[in-house]
């Protein structure tokens, strides 16, 4: 029951945060997607994504993206700060902290400049829906 609160307050959160922004930079309010039925371009080998709102290479956005099975991004960082809820297997996460299996429902949020490691996971690969509040990017770290 915890999980199911938790969930719920993370997606309210998300839901009222997108369209805040959106509304603030596009004059539009409530926005639906349903990630089922989303049009995927490929973003890099292994990587897909369907962006609902905003524009990945000039600002904030917010869309869909699928890792495919035991994809590696490698260490990187982003400029900006990335959130995401998983919605389908499983994206695989690692720091200097430890390693996270962010799962179907979790939610993880990336601070901008934080260097870390993401992947999919080997059999399922992750479907997630992901924002940030400035461009995306990946900056390989050294």
């Amino acid at each position: 029951m915890k999980r199911t609160w938790t969930l719920a307050a993370v997606s309210v959160a998300l839901a009222f945060t997108t369209a805040v922004v959106v509304a603030q930079r596009e004059g539009t309010g409530v926005i639906f997607a349903r990630s089922r039925s989303a049009t995927f371009s490929p973003m890099r080998p292994g990587v897909s994504s369907s962006v609902v709102w905003g524009d990945t290479l000039t600002g904030p956005f917010g869309g869909f993206t699928k890792f495919r099975a035991g994809f590696d991004a490698g260490l990187h960082t982003h400029t900006a700060d990335v959130l995401l809820v998983v919605l389908r297997g499983a994206y695989l996460y690692r720091d200097d902290a430890g390693a996270k299996r962010v799962g179907p429902g979790d939610f993880i949020r990336i601070p901008g400049g934080h260097k870390h490691w993401s992947g999919g996971d080997p059999k399922e690969g992750a479907l997630f829906y992901q924002e940030t509040f400035g461009k995306f990017d990946l900056i390989p770290a050294r």
